[in-house]
């Protein structure tokens, strides 16, 4: 009876979501005769019913991958949906397969429903070292169109079971997976993604697999189903989309053979531990002082205080070594790094372990998955899932990570593409254990103006600071071409003229760049008002987030705040005739706050405070519609605030 009531709920939900689109793969006139997604006007194509089945064949004990999809293109930019690839890889011994091929295209002509069908003609096949890639293209596609398609594959590479995206760049009505397991295949199963499934059902086959001399299996049937999904759309502050695209994936732990023996595929993370502490192209090359014996300058290492050493030595590893921009962890060799003078970021990083230790200091490599490359997976482990390597050691009392592969970072900063929440920290002598990775405190963009009023026009200097996160291209800028910078500066915006530039203590090992700007302002002059925004540079120009919904996380990487602050000394000659009102906004949770401040004294000027500030790094998909109206206000504000003055 909870089955039933399940199966009735889903079915009455669908029937709400769907509104006239049919969740099956027979196409009706109704499917073709429909022009919009209401929950998604934005779309360019609606996947109304998406369908796949998995197995292990019973005879050629290949998996068996079943796929139907029925989509309706509703823009210009779905057309290409029409477009099918799949990708089958090749191995040493065997190759996957395509079978059974078909496909249609549905019209309307004549308020009829017309359907042509997929030739053989229109699929293709490229071939290459590692895959053949199979296209098949379908005929008359339109808008208003609806496409079906559908096809096998059969593979004998089961160590990964056939993965299954519920999301993608269309929203989908009903997406369903099927899947049969014998009892002696051991899958790691992960479900990707802030979604849950609507339906998640269990049952057993039983003797679904049987081989000679008695030896048989039983099979884990699965049914997952998920509704209603949103459409994937890449957004600013964001990491890479595998991170949250909805999906389930399979990693094959062990195989029960039929004779009662076991192979282990899956490992622990006492078997990598082992297994890293030994291996040439890492645990082999770290702490191994006599790699690095002598390299150290004799002043370097007479530096008593603890924490100004380990700050020379890693700058003296930034002055002398330069990352090539690669990070495979094969191939390793801190010898040839220290021949050729540049090399990977393991070489290099491995390399400020061996020279940091070789003083004395505990210094522990940490694994870590780029922003670009996704979070690691923290249920078993899978080496491949990292792509870099970073350094954790404690001075003082207090913990640093370093990666001295960029030399425009204060020793203890990480470079932006490291910020991805967490990762292993390998202790060869205890244990590995995962490590949190966030940077501290906030990253600041700051701006003061002081201006005068005479002969029509406002004159001053701007003080610019910017810490952290916001310091790092501005250094760079200015040190690779001082002249362009400047000039960068003049060009990004046409309503001032700089006078005069200057950077102040500059020092790229510092996280904080300086500057002064002397400037000049012409106002718009009506009658005898002055029209001024007092926003001279602005922090954001447009509202980042457009979405209707966002179901993944806002990922700003570091708490940040921006501050704009000015004052106007008005003379005797102006008079303040209208100022804009004050603002005062809060995100949930305090998480976030929003402070505009205009006030006119009797002294005749006028000062204006604005702040910005971001209390959290990340934020999860229900402060979206907060975020969005929040910094709505906040650009609404910049762009179109107006100070009026009266001579």
């Amino acid at each position: 009876m909870k089955l039933k009531l399940t199966l009735i709920t889903l079915l009455f939900s669908l029937h709400c979501i769907a509104q006239d689109y049919n969740v099956d793969m027979q196409v009706y006139k109704s499917d073709v005769s429909q022009t919009s997604y209401a929950r998604d006007s934005t779309a360019n194509a609606l996947v109304i019913y998406d369908y796949g089945n998995s197995f292990i064949d019973k005879e050629t004990f290949w998996l068996r991958c079943q796929v139907k999809q029925k989509i309706k293109i509703l823009k210009a930019e779905g057309i290409d949906r029409g477009e099918i690839e799949v990708k089958l890889y090749k191995g040493k011994s065997s190759k996957e397969r395509i079978k059974n091929i078909k496909g249609a295209t549905y019209n309307s002509e004549n308020d009829e429903m017309v359907k042509t069908i997929l030739e053989p003609s229109a699929i293709f096949r490229e071939e290459n070292e590692n895959y053949t890639l199979v296209k098949f293209v379908l005929p008359k596609v339109k808008v208003g169109s609806v496409i079906t398609y559908s096809y096998e594959t059969q593979s004998r590479f089961i160590t990964k079971y056939q993965p299954w995206y519920f999301q993608g760049p269309d929203p989908v009505l009903y997406s369903e997976y099927n899947t049969s397991i014998p009892a002696n295949y051991d899958y790691h199963v992960k479900l990707v993604g802030g979604r849950l499934l609507d339906v998640n059902d269990v049952t057993i086959e039983y003797n679904c697999l049987e081989v000679g001399r008695g030896g048989a299996a039983d099979c884990t049937i699965r049914k997952y189903v998920m509704t209603d999904i949103p459409a994937y759309k890449p957004e600013s502050y964001t990491t890479t989309s595998l991170n949250y695209i909805s999906r389930i994936e399979y990693e094959l732990n062990e195989v029960k053979r039929f004779d009662g023996g076991v192979d282990k595929l899956s490992k622990t993370w006492d078997d990598v531990d082992k297994e890293l502490k030994t291996d040439a192209d890492f645990g082999r090359q770290i702490g191994k002082r006599s790699l690095v014996k002598n390299l150290l300058p004799s002043d370097i290492m007479s530096i008593e205080d603890q924490l100004e050493k380990a700050k020379t030595i890693y700058q003296f590893v930034l002055e002398n070594y330069t990352w090539n921009g690669k990070s495979e962890r094969y191939d390793v060799s801190v010898k040839e790094l220290l021949k050729e003078k540049n090399g990977s970021v393991f070489e290099i990083n491995i390399l400020l372990e061996n020279l940091l230790n070789s003083e004395g200091f505990q210094v522990y490599p940490v694994l870590i998955s780029t922003r670009e490359n996704g979070l690691p997976t923290t249920i078993y482990p899978i080496l491949t899932d990292f792509n870099y390597l970073i350094l954790k050691t404690t001075i003082n009392g207090k913990d640093y990570f370093l990666d001295a592969t960029d030399p425009y970072l204060e020793f203890g900063e990480l470079p932006f593409r490291c910020l991805n929440q967490y990762g292993r920290l390998m202790d060869f002598e205890n244990e590995s254990s995962w490590e949190d990775i966030k940077p501290q405190g906030y990253s600041l963009r700051s701006h003061r103006v002081n201006l005068n009023f005479e002969d029509d026009a406002f004159f001053g200097k701007v003080e610019s600071k910017f810490t952290g996160y916001h310091s790092h291209g501005p250094k760079q800028g200015y040190l690779e071409n001082p002249i362009a910078y400047k000039e960068g500066k003049i060009n990004s915006n046409a309503d001032f003229l700089i006078e005069n530039h200057e950077v102040l203590d500059f020092d790229k090992t510092k996280s904080d760049f300086k500057e002064i700007l002397e400037l000049s302002i012409e106002p718009e002059i009506i009658g005898n008002k002055i029209y001024l925004n007092p926003f001279i540079f602005k922090f954001f120009t447009e509202n980042p987030f457009k979405l209707e919904e966002r179901s993944y996380p806002i990922d700003f990487g570091y708490k940040d705040i921006y501050s704009y602050s000015m004052k106007l000394h008005l003379g005797e000659n102006l008079k303040v005739a209208e100022i804009p009102s004050n603002i005062s906004q809060k995100l949930p949770n305090n998480s976030g706050t929003f402070i505009f401040n205009v006030e006119s004294n009797g002294n005749n000027e006028l000062t204006l405070y604005f702040k910005v500030k971001f209390d959290l790094a990340i934020y999860a998909p229900e402060y979206y519609d907060y975020l969005k109206k929040f910094m709505s206000q906040v650009v609404e504000n910049q762009n179109n605030t107006t100070i009026v003055l009266e001579k």
